[in-house]
Order: structure tokens, then sequence, then C-alpha cells
């Protein structure tokens, strides 16, 4: 295309692999880094704790564990206004149920859907094309790298109770939950979420393991090395508080 100097997508056509194949052979040599960018940005204490403590727990299984300033995250996160590609697809795939029976639809669902309508042709091809540009640029800085290593969420699991107050409520928590996922979704990451603590109301804190595009089973090996190490998947907290709770 006029004006983008882009590859073929060789990417698509991966042969079919066992993922599973690599999946007990440890961590030993596998290059980990944090992921130094906007993953971090506002994240609770807490989280942030519990999730460079997870360094530790690779180094000790033989990993190298570095930090890079990866900028392409944040580029991604900008390139994500107004769900910008996603809700104009989820729009045109559902659109006869949003026209038709938009009052049946889960409210926040629908709400989020509908927003892709407002989303022109010119604005959805504009923001595809950069998010692709990204990605090839994410392949360069990533080349001698195995995984990166961020938290899952930038903020604390929530009662339901609360996050469901009400609509604006509902819309800053769900922000802010989605944030570190949509980045790898953007960024055509392959991602895995595990247990790494709990916080001081005993709610579950996440690690996500992000590997290059259809490297699942370098993140699946990772994982299953640091579950193999911890005891976080095993252990339940303590949420006698909740029962309280209005």
């Amino acid at each position: 295309m006029t004006g983008h100097d882009f590859r073929d997508d060789t990417t698509w056509r991966v042969p079919p692999h066992d993922v599973l194949k690599d999946l007990k052979d440890g961590a030993k040599g596998l290059r980990l880094t944090f992921a130094e960018s906007v993953f971090w940005d506002d994240v609770d204490p807490e989280i942030e704790k519990a999730v460079r403590e997870c360094g530790k727990v690779f180094e000790d299984l033989g990993s190298s564990v570095e930090s890079i300033e990866f900028i392409e995250a944040a580029e991604a996160w900008k390139l994500n206004p107004r769900g910008m590609v996603v809700a104009p697809e989820a729009y045109t795939l559902n659109k006869k149920w949003l026209e038709e029976y938009y009052d049946r639809l889960d409210p926040i669902v629908a709400a989020r859907m509908i927003q892709g309508k407002s989303i022109s042709a010119p604005e959805y091809l504009s923001n595809f094309l950069e998010w692709k540009r990204l990605r090839y640029k994410v392949d360069d800085t990533l080349k001698d790298i195995d995984a990166l290593l961020v938290p899952t969420t930038m903020i604390p699991s929530l009662p339901t109770t609360e996050v469901d107050a009400d609509m604006d409520v509902y819309q800053k928590c769900n922000v802010s939950y989605l944030r570190n996922t949509a980045i790898g979704n953007i960024l055509n990451l392959c991602g895995l979420s595990l247990p790494c603590g709990f916080t001081k109301e005993g709610l579950p804190i996440g690690l996500m393991i992000y590997g290059k595009s259809f490297r699942e089973h370098v993140i699946l090996r990772a994982g299953y090395a640091f579950e193999q190490a911890t005891q976080w998947h095993k252990k339940t907290p303590d949420l006698d508080w909740a029962k309280t709770v209005r």
C-alpha cells in the first residue's frame, strides 16, 4: 500500500506445532525481561511488589531476568482510543442485534459495541495499519527475548458490588482492568496470566507472561516452571471480611 512498507504476513502461515512439547523443560536458559513502560503506570504498589518478586523466582530457576524500555506498549495504548479497531468490528459483526434488539442485550456489552457505529472506515483502516506497523517493530525489539513479565492488571480485584455500583464506576474499572491485556492484543502477543500473590484484602494478584506471536510453547513452559516453584495457585485467601459486605 502507498505510504506503508509492510512485509508479507508470513506469521499467519506458521505450521501447526505441539505447544505442550516443551512444557516440563523448566525455565533454565529462558531470556525474560520486565517490560518497563505503560504496563507499570499507576500500578497499585501491592501489585508491583508481587510481580517484581516473580523475577527472583525465575532467576532461581535459571532464567536470565532483565529490564527493557518497551516503548511499543505506550504506542499501542495511544492507538486504542474508543476501541478504534475492536469496536467497529464488534458492531459490524453484531449490527443486526444492535440495531433491532439493543434493549434486549446486556446494557454494558451493548453500549461498548454500539460505539463502533460512529467510527469511520478511514479511521478504522488508519488505526489498523498502525497496529500492523507496530507489530513488526515489536518483532525486532523482542528478537533476543523469550518473554515479557508485566502485571496482569494495574489495579487489584474489587468486589462486583463495588464495580457494578453504576456505569461510571464500571467504565473506569473496565479501562483499568483491560489496559495491560489490551496492549497485548494490539501487539499480537500471546499471554498467560498466573496467580502470584494476594492483596492485604486477600484478593488475587496476577503475573502476565507475554510471548511473541505463535510462541505459546515458550510462555506455557515458563508458566509451568513458575507454578512448580510456587504455591500461589494452591492457596486460598481469607475472605471472611466479604461476608459483612452488603
